[in-house]
Parts: C-alpha cells; sequence; structure tokens
C-alpha cells in the first residue's frame, strides 16, 4: 500500500492549496482527491469560478500524486505542461471535489489527468499534467 500525504499537504501552513481552501481527503501515488466551497477568491469578474483556478487544482493534485510516486523511487518531479479544459461554469457557494490519476509514469515522466466535478458529478473541468521526473539533486535547478 502507497502512502497517504493527505494529512501532511492539509497541515501545511501557507501556499496555494491554503489560500484557495483546498482539502485533500486522499493523496496517493494512484490518486489524489480533494474538495473545497467555491468563495469569492475563486471568482473572476463575471461571478464564475476563474479558469486559473480549475488549472491549479488539477496541476496540484497532479503534482502531489506525481512526488508521491517519485518519492518511492528517490526522484522529484517537476511540471512542464498544464492543458486545462472549462467544461461548466459554476458560481459561488457551490461544493466542487477533484479527482486526478496517472495515465502514463516513466523513467523519466508522467502523464495526469484530473478532472473537477460538481456535487451532482457533473463534470465542470478537466486537464492532463505532464511532469519530467528528475535526480533529487537536478529538481531545484530547473529553470535556472
Amino acid at each position: 500500500m502507497t502512502q497517504d500525504l493527505a494529512e501532511m499537504v492539509n497541515t501545511h501552513p501557507e501556499g496555494w492549496i491554503r489560500a484557495m481552501g483546498l482539502h485533500l481527503s486522499r493523496a496517493t501515488a494512484d490518486e489524489v482527491t480533494c474538495e473545497w466551497v467555491i468563495g469569492p477568491q475563486h471568482l473572476q469578474s463575471y461571478g464564475i469560478v476563474h479558469g486559473g483556478v480549475h488549472c491549479g487544482v488539477i496541476e496540484t493534485l497532479a503534482s502531489v500524486g506525481a512526488a508521491a510516486w517519485a518519492m518511492q523511487h528517490g526522484l522529484a518531479v517537476v511540471g512542464v505542461e498544464n492543458n486545462t479544459s472549462f467544461v461548466r461554469a459554476v458560481r459561488s457557494g457551490r461544493h466542487l471535489h477533484a479527482v486526478a490519476v496517472p495515465l502514463t509514469r516513466g523513467r523519466r515522466s508522467q502523464l495526469w489527468e484530473g478532472r473537477v466535478l460538481d456535487e451532482e458529478d457533473k463534470l465542470v473541468a478537466v486537464g492532463r499534467v505532464r511532469l519530467l521526473c528528475l535526480p533529487k539533486e537536478d529538481a531545484d535547478t530547473v529553470g535556472r
């Protein structure tokens, strides 16, 4: 059984996850899930959830899951691509949840798919995130 990192991530005192009010309910190398209630911090000027929130949620879940797998293999991961499609607009006060699972995992990259769903399990957004697997000592120098 793979280690569940949800509690560790949820108790981190700062960062994007905390700012967005996400609560991870599962965070393993095979699946990452979260939930949140839409608030003013998630909205764009038309009163619907900003697309960047959906992208960020999908990228976050994929990154956590990919990192959980990479750690088991002495590797680190960095995101290289996020392609998210917006399917349905949602407004404040709604409860959303999301799930991400790996589609492929190789020695050098991983591809994860994430889905954001509403209370009725209707698809709100779907995306794929590609992550590069690196030796831990190289991960800190990416982009420098």
